[in-house]
């Protein structure tokens, strides 16, 4: 089903991609969740709201782009 070389497998329905089955995914995802609250801590939403809205779209762009790359490819699953 799954092939095991892809580190996001394809959620079950809909579109996109579920929880990592390797570690590099994991540490992916960890490292994203680090950031966010790096983030968070040093650009504070209420004094640099942009800022702090590009850092996380730019966070999210970063993890959306690896699970592209690794993940299982993504398509309409119902």
């Amino acid at each position: 089903m799954n092939d095991p070389d892809y580190w996001f497998p394809a959620k079950r329905y809909g579109w996109g991609w579920g929880l990592p089955t390797h570690w590099q995914g994991w540490l992916v995802l960890a490292v994203y969740v680090a950031a966010l609250v790096a983030v968070g801590v040093l650009v504070r939403p209420d004094r640099h709201r942009w800022a702090f809205i590009a850092l996380v779209a730019l966070l999210s762009a970063g993890l959306i782009g690896v699970c592209w790359l690794k993940g299982e490819p993504p398509r309409w699953r119902s």
